[in-house]
């Protein structure tokens, strides 16, 4: 398969990635500093300690959710491309590079869409994770509260400001969300691409092993005590509804686009569905 290069001008994918993750970097470059939530005291759902090793850190996270689907779309598409004889009419004119335009514009449209309300809802809510004691390196104790009651504000004692507001970002878990959406994703394309006949438990085993890779992660951030099960649920459910509304929205034909009477243009779907041919001869002659 031949990749050829084209202008950046000429992809209009482009204009949705960048606004759509435009939140997202502004979280990360901590341009928003998250809300300032208080506790109650005696609360032992923030007392939990703070542990160095993660289990599913966040390198082995992308390298997983990116790496791993955007290679898979790379060689499926290449396979239909050489092997199924596919069609597009989209503006680019390779072929492979069209096919492969579409699927992982796609698929990076919903990651910008996930993460940025992930962070949203991170900085808006500012609940405590479960190690924010630890992390803040303070005790009921030390605070010298009345149990029940409600404190406002705290003075940490960790010198490294970076933690004690990461340890405010609780809800909703962006390794939850983020998996879910990743593997998911991967899991809706095998179902429009894989279509061997020889092993029909084949396709589903592999999406089953996908969405159990996805909730080990979430399952790993209560164990790791970065988030409490609300967060992790939250997380897996907006992963899902991200994927499911990414392949409802971008990867299927446009209302009206198919009986009208005369030969309508198919707005470039034809790599972007599984059912190119049978849409293609519902098209009058």
């Amino acid at each position: 398969c031949t990749v050829i290069s084209v202008s950046l001008s000429h992809l209009p994918l482009l204009q949705p990635l960048w606004w759509t993750s435009i939140p997202f970097f502004a979280c990360e470059l901590k341009a928003v500093t998250p809300y300032r939530r208080g506790f109650f005291c005696g609360d032992q759902s923030i007392t939990y300690p703070y542990l160095e090793r993660e289990a599913i850190p966040d390198t082995l996270l992308i390298a997983g959710g990116i790496v791993i689907t955007g290679l898979t779309i790379a060689l499926g598409e290449c396979y239909r491309v050489r092997f199924r004889g596919v069609h597009s009419r989209a503006f680019v004119r390779n072929l492979y590079v069209s096919c492969l335009y579409k699927e992982l514009g796609s698929f990076l449209f919903g990651c910008c869409v996930g993460q940025s309300l992930t962070n949203m809802a991170k900085l808006s809510v500012g609940r405590l994770r479960p190690n924010f004691l630890s992390v803040c390196n303070v005790t009921y104790a030390s605070l010298n509260c009345v149990p029940g009651s409600y404190v406002a504000q705290v003075t940490c004692r960790q010198p490294e400001q970076k933690m004690v507001e990461e340890a405010r970002k609780s809800f909703f878990s962006g390794h939850s969300s983020f998996a879910m959406y990743t593997m998911l994703y991967l899991a809706f394309y095998l179902q429009a691409r894989l279509s061997w006949r020889g092993a029909r438990l084949l396709r589903p085993l592999l999406q089953f092993l996908l969405v159990m890779i996805a909730v080990y992660t979430g399952l790993s951030r209560i164990s790791d005590y970065r988030h409490h099960p609300t967060d992790v649920i939250t997380g897996f459910i907006q992963g899902g509804l991200t994927a499911y509304w990414v392949v409802s929205v971008c990867l299927s034909p446009p209302s009206g686009a198919v009986g009208l009477g005369t030969n309508v243009l198919m707005y470039d779907l034809l790599c972007q569905s599984g059912l190119q041919d049978e849409i293609m001869s519902t098209m009058p002659a």
